[in-house]
């Protein structure tokens, strides 16, 4: 049975975001769903009969909030907002983001505090399921009202314009939907506002991204652990009793991992003895240290991200009397009465609100580019030690045994080098470049879509970086079998790296004359990212 995902009044988990993104599953609206937005849509129908202005429902839009619109003309007041806000430029996102970005939009509809129909988030859900994924620009969203103009090029397909893709191709919007036995949404009274005032695109990269952190810290021990083995490093400094003296939970996990992966290493244990050094440099010493506070971040972030799967973000929102929760646990109105913040209604009120402003988003973003840049320049500052013969230990330079006319692997470490120059620009913080817009009603805004692009960036160049390393570390593995100074005696792997090696060797080959080494690269960010490194891994060892 294919899968599938229910969007109701619950939110979702992180899970179900990459379900729906990455791996096609469909999209239901939960019976509770339909309940919830049947009634939010029948107060934003009585509010047109209303003699007050309400944002968004009889008003413009940003700063023109105070032009009072006709209740006669409503509808075309929310199709010309889409189509105005539908501004982007640029490249075309991923179609990955797209699909979480237009998931997470239904997630939040689902709700019921919109005062859209069930008919907007069904169409939602209806569009992902036939494949059919606009075409959205990347440029646009500055994180303020959220991610107004992306939002929009999608919401722009609900109503049979635009240009998307689809199983058989790009095609117009208005044909896809035909082809899928969908009419075009005639949308009526907020239902506009409704589609693209939220913060689901950012949040859509923030989940995926912790979901490839998580994995790329652990491919970061198991790096880690085979570079401390091509330099003949030590693993006393990951002794338990050791890291337990600085106790961050990150710290305590990353040691673990690289004890896992090292215990019972033939070549740890050939020069515990003997060895004249006193200890290893900063970057195999402190690879716990590093590597650890990362993982403390990731979950930071996770925790914001967690909780904005589990909020509602629009504005203006309508609110129940007898509603006497919201999904994240506090009082959905509060009090029996208004506070005055809003229009009293019968059932409740309509109030404005700023929970569409990006802020956590963008801060937890913010935040995640700087371990991530610094663990890619750790990774680069082990890589480097492998090809330098003076302080290799006995490799021999750039890991070919024919230095001078083969370079072995010394441009590779130069692609490290250009990504980690560029991770280290990226990690300079989005969000504190807050600007004005729309005639300064919106005077501060989050810059949270640009703080998760740029994370995107990282991430990626995380995986090459480290896939440089592995490449290096197995190519150092099979010299150190065929036996090289120091001791001049072929040595072994331990369990866990040895068959991360076989793996990386199986699909990039070892060290040799020189080939073109593009796809071998190429090949082993592929087992990064497929997870054929970690499989090998673990098959041998229990990481955490």
């Amino acid at each position: 049975m294919e899968a599938s995902v229910v969007v109701g009044r619950n939110g979702v988990a992180p899970q179900d975001v990459i379900d729906v993104a990455r791996r096609g599953a469909r999209v239901v609206l939960g019976d509770d769903a339909r309940e919830a937005l049947e009634r939010g849509a029948d107060v934003v129908a009585g509010l047109l009969d209303k003699p007050e202005p309400v944002y968004g429902v009889s008003t413009g839009f940003g700063a023109l909030a105070d032009t009072v619109i006709p209740v006669e003309r409503s509808a075309e007041l929310q199709l010309a907002l889409v189509r105005s806000h539908a501004a982007g430029m640029g490249p075309e996102l991923e179609q990955e983001v797209i699909r979480a970005m237009m998931m997470l939009r239904a997630r939040s509809l689902a709700m019921g505090y919109s005062g859209a129909r069930p008919h907007v988030a069904e169409r939602i859900c209806e569009v992902l399921n036939a494949g059919i994924v606009p075409v959205v620009r990347e440029h646009g969203s500055v994180g303020a009202s959220g991610d107004l103009a992306p939002l929009a090029a999608a919401a722009l397909t609900l109503t049979g314009e635009g240009i998307v893709d689809t199983p058989s191709g790009r095609k117009p919007a208005a044909e896809a939907l035909a082809d899928a036995g969908l009419e075009p949404l005639h949308l009526t009274a907020k239902e506009g506002l409704a589609l693209i005032n939220g913060t689901d695109g950012m949040l859509g990269m923030l989940v995926m991204a912790l979901q490839d952190l998580r994995d790329l810290y652990l491919i970061a021990d198991v790096a880690a652990a085979m570079t401390v083995e091509a330099l003949l490093g030590t693993d006393q400094a990951y002794a338990a009793d050791l890291v337990a003296m600085r106790p961050q939970p990150g710290q305590q996990a990353s040691a673990a991992n690289l004890r896992n992966l090292l215990a019972g290493s033939p070549t740890v244990a050939s020069h515990r003895h003997g060895d004249t050094r006193v200890q290893d440099a900063y970057s195999l010493r402190c690879t716990p240290q590093v590597h650890g506070a990362g993982r403390d971040v990731i979950g930071f972030a996770a925790t914001v991200a967690d909780n904005e799967l589990q909020s509602f973000i629009d504005n203006p929102v309508v609110l129940f009397r007898r509603d006497t929760t919201t999904q994240a646990g506090g009082r959905a109105d509060g009090a029996e009465g208004d506070d005055g913040s809003g229009l009293v209604l019968p059932d409740g009120r309509v109030a404005s609100c700023g929970n569409f402003h990006g802020a956590p988003v963008a801060y937890a973003a913010d935040l995640l580019r700087i371990p991530v840049a610094d663990l890619s320049a750790l990774s680069e500052r082990r890589t480097d030690r492998l090809l330098d013969p003076a302080r290799s230990h006995g490799l021999p330079p750039f890991l070919t045994t024919d230095a001078g006319v083969n370079s072995g692997l010394m441009i590779a470490q130069y692609t490290q080098a250009a990504m980690v120059t560029t991770n280290r620009r990226l990690a300079a913080p989005a969000s504190v470049d807050t600007l004005s817009t729309s005639a300064g009603q919106e005077d501060h805004v989050s810059m949270g879509w640009g703080a998760c692009r740029a994370l995107r960036e990282v991430v990626a160049n995380l995986r090459r970086i480290l896939a440089v390393e592995v490449l290096a570390a197995t190519h150092a593995q099979v010299l150190r079998g065929q036996g090289l100074p120091p001791s001049g005696e072929p040595l072994r792997p331990g369990a866990a790296t040895g068959a991360v090696a076989e793996v990386v060797l199986e699909a990039a080959g070892g060290p040799g004359p020189d080939e073109h080494l593009e796809p071998r690269l190429a090949a082993v960010e592929r087992l990064l990212e497929t997870g054929a490194v970690l499989t090998a891994a673990r098959a041998h060892a229990d990481l955490t």
